[in-house]
């Protein structure tokens, strides 16, 4: 006798990648069972509480969730799944503090190169060429939107036949597309100090610098920024999280939480279904795993339900390193000035990549008070920081205090009484990213650099066995997992299905 299907497809973690797939899998008609080890969904964007401070535990940096016609993907699928999230908007996106002095650093295209020109007139024209060129590209790839797009070969049908003007668009572009932020870079821009920024710009977006980023992520960052608008979700990343799972449950999809899948069921090169922790047998014809790569070859599958060579070349991919993070509550008083975002280059003479060197700082409750108890801030500050070495021994604790202190001086630029204002502390290392958010040595994606190799995308060569999140398309935030998950959804369905979704959102 067959086994019985649960569902029609089972979705492994309840990241942004997972959530989305699920969410517009269960929009299509599909049964979904979304299987989340946790507790609280969101993966590595999920939100947390102590004291009555209320945490972003990763993603702090946000863009279009109030504008309607942002080219945000997670904004997209929101709008195709019903759902919406409230946002404030403001500008500058954030202070740069270099060793040479603090830019802010406007989304508005003007006032960002006003910025540079204040400090090198010549690097703001070089700037300007550079950003001209990168957004000569966004204007091609802004009349395709990402909720159409699948991964299979019916893309093609779908692009000559809905968007051949965005195509002849993008045909000078071929170049740009293939090409990384650093060709494009060198192209254009010789001022040293407008390199480094370009440089902290990928960083920021990819975890890698210009020449390791692909020219179209930047591209579309440039373009979102000044044509859309920055803004931080009311209630934190975890009200995008939860704007999510309301939809994949009002489509008719399940969350399960604290339900730990213990490995990927294979028969005959087809995965069938998922165990639990606790043996139970979970069946679908689909599995999407929003695990990382590593963990997904791993732990989830055996080896030999993988081809060797495809197995042993997907785990020689380079990783992103993992943070360090303090989660601070402080006292508000005297602080009425204060913004919500800062970056922190503590030595020019070393790499921004460096571990330590650049701090990236979130102050959200500067947007939404409702973050922390009254009078008082939420801080999260985190910085590169490798797994190796770090074990949780007698040392531990001494270890965690020495490797915040990098964070700790980047926020003295910004609030230098910050220690007497502290009524909260939580350090965590990449052994904490590790153990709750269940990833690869604590990561946050794939490095692969830009012409070093391509992103494997959702397939993989288990038949019904898919992949989504962060080590499937360039880039570490949001919007690249996001778009992921779209894409996943998008293969398992039919092109006119996605055409019918895509007119009535």
């Amino acid at each position: 006798m067959a086994a019985i299907m649960q569902a029609d497809a089972i979705v492994i973690g309840s990241g942004i990648g997972g959530l989305t797939a699920a969410a517009l899998l269960a929009r299509y008609g599909k049964k979904v069972i979304v299987c989340e080890s946790h507790a609280i969904p969101g993966g590595a964007a999920h939100s947390f509480s102590r004291q009555g401070f209320h945490f972003d535990s990763g993603p702090s940096f946000y863009c279009g969730l109030s504008d309607a016609h942002s080219l945000n993907p997670l904004r997209q699928v929101l709008d195709a799944i019903g759902e919406q999230v409230e946002a404030v908007a403001y500008d500058p996106l954030g202070h740069y503090h270099f060793p040479e002095g603090t830019v802010p650093i406007y989304g508005n295209a003007q006032r960002y190169r006003d910025t540079i020109a204040a400090i090198t007139p010549q690097g703001a024209q070089e700037f300007a060429n550079f950003e001209r060129d990168l957004l000569q590209l966004y204007q091609g790839l802004r009349e395709i939107p990402t909720l159409t797009l699948r991964a299979d070969w019916q893309l093609i049908p779908v692009l000559l036949t809905r968007y051949p003007g965005a195509l002849l668009k993008l045909l000078p572009q071929l170049g740009n597309i293939q090409a990384s932020v650093g060709q494009v870079m060198d192209r254009w821009v010789r001022d040293p100090w407008v390199r480094r920024l370009i440089d902290l710009e990928c960083f920021l977006l990819s975890g890698l610098k210009a020449h390791g980023t692909v020219a179209p992520e930047v591209a579309f960052m440039l373009g979102e920024r000044t044509s859309s608008v920055i803004d931080y979700p009311i209630g934190g990343s975890g009200a995008m999280v939860q704007a999510l799972v309301r939809g994949l449950e009002k489509w008719g999809g399940i969350l399960r939480l604290n339900a730990h899948v213990e490995s990927i069921l294979v028969e005959n090169n087809q995965a069938i279904g998922v165990e639990l922790r606790r043996g139970e047998v979970l069946r679908a014809p689909v599995i999407i795993s929003n695990a990382t790569l590593w963990d997904t070859y791993t732990h989830l599958l055996k080896p030999e339900d993988l081809p060797s060579s495809y197995r042993q070349a997907g785990l020689e991919t380079p990783a992103v390193e993992s943070f360090m993070h303090l989660h601070l509550g402080i006292r508000a008083e005297g602080l009425a000035h204060l913004t919500g975002h800062h970056v922190v280059v503590h030595d020019a003479a070393q790499d921004i990549t460096v571990p330590g060197n650049t701090c990236m700082i979130s102050i959200p409750s500067v947007w939404d008070a409702s973050l922390a108890p009254p009078g008082h801030h939420v801080v999260h500050a985190y910085t590169l920081e490798p797994y190796a070495g770090w074990q949780r021994n007698e040392t531990y604790a001494a270890r965690k205090q020495e490797r915040a202190k990098s964070l700790y001086r980047a926020l003295e630029k910004v609030i230098p009484d910050l220690r007497s204002r502290m009524v909260l502390e939580l350090i965590g290392t990449p052994l904490t990213h590790a153990h709750y958010l269940r990833r690869y040595q604590g990561t946050y994606g794939a490095a692969i650099a830009a012409g070093a190799g391509t992103f494997p995308s959702c397939h993989t060569p288990i038949t019904g066995l898919y992949r989504v999140g962060d080590s499937t398309l360039p880039g570490i935030g949001v919007p690249a997992v996001a778009a992921s998950g779209i894409l996943c959804a998008n293969t398992l369905v039919q092109p006119n299905q996605t055409a019918a979704l895509f007119k009535n959102s």
